[in-house]
């Protein structure tokens, strides 16, 4: 095993949640510290108030990975006679580092919406608001047959050539390539002035932009000619969309008052408020973590009967009633999900990698609100 500094841990956690899902508002990634040293243990948790602070100072975590951003507005100063202040300086002293994915965490798969469905047992599950997808991209390469295979594997490992549930999807053709290495040049095939005709294959593979740059290095390191023949085409087809809340269908439809008692249990609040008629039958379910009163319009558009969802405001809930939309409002806090899920995944993906650190949930309850 291999001890892990701060950038390495958070180029994992980016591989799977990267700050171009997040909202343009959104001040996710590093809020306090450096990620330029060694880190043997993280702490995951929702919120970063002092308490979460103490509860890493008292467990040995130089890292906190949280999903509400700290530092929300920004600081015109740092006076440490204040709370805000107060954890800044505690954090800096301690020497913990504080990194904050947001919406990029809710946009993710297997994120924060994911894994509200998940609870809820929820099937046939679907983006519920489109946020993003990335442009397509064909590598076309050309390479001499003897040469060919392990040039394909070499883009298979990169991550080139996926399609859907298929790896390593290429086409090739085979064809006469012709050159002349000019004075300066150190041919792998050929001779200085002379023209040289070589049986090439051209490898053609598909890959998201966001890999472009690994392909390409990928490639080009394993290339056996100094100077590669290639292009780069963008296609009309896109990704994947990534987005906001998920839609699915429940197991079994239930009345919303009964279905207002699953979540409850399924989400661990004491109590929820609903909008709706209590005896109304609903099967298909829209969820999104944290605030969601400006999504009950995606939520209707995608069939939803009820939409679980937090902070819901008073004339939001009227317009739901209006379109005979359910809600159940079971609070911001039950993004808690994160902290196991979070936890789960990047242990998996440090295992992986060959990374000796620890991920520790916080046990640390910040919901701000009571319930009497």
């Amino acid at each position: 095993m291999k001890k892990a500094n701060g950038y390495e841990i958070i180029t994992l956690f980016e591989q799977w949640s990267p700050k171009r899902y997040a909202e343009d508002w959104d001040p996710v990634g590093l809020h306090i510290g450096q990620l330029n040293r060694q880190v043997e243990k993280v702490l995951i948790t929702l919120d970063v108030n002092e308490a979460v602070v103490d509860e890493a100072i008292e467990k040995g975590a130089n890292l906190i990975i949280a999903h509400h951003p700290p530092i929300f507005r920004p600081m015109k100063n740092i006076w440490t006679d204040t709370p805000q202040g107060r954890l800044v300086e505690k954090c800096i002293k301690h020497d913990i580092s504080v990194y904050a994915a947001h919406t990029n965490l809710d946009v993710a798969p297997g994120g924060v919406n994911d894994l509200l469905a998940s609870r809820l047992k929820l099937k046939n599950i679907e983006v519920m608001e489109p946020t993003i997808s990335d442009s397509l991209y064909k590598l076309a390469v050309f390479c001499p047959v003897e040469h060919a295979d392990e040039l394909r594997e070499v883009l298979a490992r990169s991550g080139a050539g996926a399609i859907g549930d298929y790896a390593g999807c290429s086409f090739s053709s085979t064809g006469t390539g012709r050159f002349t290495p000019s004075a300066g040049a150190d041919p792998f095939i050929g001779e200085i002035g002379k023209m040289e005709e070589v049986t090439e294959e051209r490898i053609e593979v598909v890959l998201p932009g966001p890999l472009r740059s690994k392909v390409l290095k990928a490639m080009l390191s394993a290339h056996p000619y100094e100077e590669p023949a290639y292009d780069f085409f963008v296609l009309d087809q896109r990704t994947e969309e990534f987005g906001l809340g998920r839609v699915g269908a429940l197991q079994e439809a239930m009345e919303l008052k009964e279905f207002a008692q699953f979540i409850k249990g399924a989400l661990d609040v004491p109590a929820v408020r609903i909008v709706g008629d209590a005896s109304k039958l609903v099967r298909k379910v829209a969820v999104l973590g944290g605030s969601g009163s400006k999504y009950i319009r995606a939520a209707k558009r995608k069939g939803a009967d009820v939409f679980v969802t937090g902070d819901m405001d008073f004339h939001s809930a009227q317009e739901a009633e209006l379109m005979d939309l359910a809600i159940v409002d079971p609070g911001h806090h039950v993004e808690k999900v994160m902290i196991e899920g979070v936890a789960r995944h990047m242990e998996q993906a440090c295992t992986e990698k060959g990374y000796e650190v620890s991920f520790i949930k916080s046990e640390i309850d910040t919901e701000p609100f009571r319930f009497i």
